[in-house]
């Protein structure tokens, strides 16, 4: 990867990159304090939040980034103040009905997570949106709503233990490729690398499974304060990451 030379896209100055990851996960975090310290709501934060996550996700198909995974609300999320909850899934449906500019530049949208808990409109919104850009081939956006890891591979287990109960697996065949099949999304890559603003250090239970071999990049930056060159900084220090996946080199 090198620096010395850039393109243009789209009017915005985007680094030649040859060595970018194909999956990306980014832990969306600081919403709530980056509205605290202006002594704001924190709905305010993750409206401002909201902003940033569509500015990242074009940034990424700039970039040739095949696949990014945004964690925009844990399984655990729920404890939070109803009236926080409630304007976070306001927003999720506010979204979704403006992501036809998305679906215009060819950008796939899918979803992972447990959709049960949801409410109906929005599973719908979701669905199709799903189906409007599935013909997509260039950069996949990914949104992880009432996700998480250990929630996942629990479902994923059941699945597993309904197909021996069924007598269409067996237990001697349960490998890691085989479970993973039971994935939200199985056909979707690991990841390369996570990306978590905000100061903290820590993966919150965001795919766990997939972030086996990860590599992990923190920052103290808000993830409203998060710009597209901060992303472009991350990106960059992948190319200097030695991947051995338990090997050597």
């Amino acid at each position: 990867m090198t620096e010395a030379s850039v393109i243009m896209a789209k009017s915005v100055t985007i680094p030649e990159l040859t060595d970018v990851p194909v999956h990306v996960g980014v832990i969306m975090d600081g919403n709530g304090r980056w509205a605290k310290k202006r002594g704001l709501p924190r709905k305010f934060g993750h409206r401002e939040g909201v902003k940033v996550f569509r500015s990242i996700t074009r940034r990424a198909k700039a970039l040739g980034i095949k696949y990014i995974t945004f964690y925009a609300f844990s399984t655990e999320n729920w404890k939070r103040p109803k009236d926080e909850v409630d304007a976070i899934m306001e927003l999720f449906e506010k979204n979704l009905d403006e992501v036809k500019d998305f679906i215009d530049e060819e950008i796939r949208v899918r979803f992972i997570g447990d959709r049960s808990a949801l409410s109906p409109t929005l599973q719908a919104k979701m669905l199709n949106t799903e189906k409007s850009s599935e013909h997509f081939t260039g950069t996949t956006m990914i949104l992880a709503i009432n996700y998480g890891g250990q929630d996942e591979i629990c479902r994923a287990a059941v699945k597993a233990a309904e197909k021996v109960k069924n007598g269409e697996l067996d237990t001697a065949d349960i490998t890691p490729d085989v479970l993973s099949g039971f994935l939200d999304a199985p056909d979707i890559p690991p990841l390369d690398y996570v990306i978590r603003p905000s100061g903290e250090m820590r993966l919150s239970n965001f795919m766990i499974w997939q972030a086996a071999y990860a590599e992990y990049y923190f920052t103290d930056i808000l993830w409203p304060d998060f710009k597209d060159e901060d992303f472009d900084k991350a990106i960059m220090e992948f190319a200097n990451r030695g991947r051995r996946f338990g090997g050597v080199k």
